[in-house]
């Protein structure tokens, strides 16, 4: 690793730990040439995938769109940010893990909500109103229909 200070490229590592969120590696290193400390971050190499929208148009899978989402099908609901935050990488996980670099949005969208079903009744009714476009209550009664029929777990 080159220090930043002088550019020499011996240094050691103080300290490493796995960074906040989990997905890196946090390294203090001290340069041996000007004794400096500097601080690296070592992360697994990102796939880009793209999205396929419905008009056929790809776009950067873009995780912050995806919080979006959830934050909105999730408002006013019991749910913790750190909640959201485990979905979300949960979904990022599965849509990279699956390997292809390109995903259908109709996918993403069914992937989404088999993780909001797990986390949320409402917050899943609530994403699914708008990523299946329902128009009338109809279709909110045709969604809901298996879940009502489905016996209450005992209390």
């Amino acid at each position: 690793m080159r220090c930043p200070f002088c550019h020499a490229d011996h240094d050691r590592v103080i300290d490493s730990r796995t960074s906040q969120d989990g997905v890196a590696i946090r390294r203090r290193r001290e340069c041996l040439q000007c004794n400096r400390r500097y601080t690296t971050y070592e992360r697994f190499e990102e796939i880009d995938v793209k999205v396929v929208k419905k008009n056929g148009v790809r776009e950067p899978f873009n995780a912050e769109k995806l919080r979006v989402g959830l934050l909105k099908a999730c408002w006013k609901r019991p749910i913790s940010d750190e909640q959201i935050e485990t979905v979300v990488a949960n979904i990022q996980a599965e849509v990279v893990e699956d390997g292809d670099r390109e995903i259908i949005s109709q996918r993403l969208g069914d992937i989404v909500m088999a993780h909001l079903k797990q986390l949320d009744q409402v917050a899943f009714v609530r994403f699914a109103s708008v990523y299946r476009e329902f128009k009338d209550v109809r279709d909110f009664v045709d969604e809901l229909e298996p879940m009502l029929n489905r016996p209450l777990p005992p209390e």
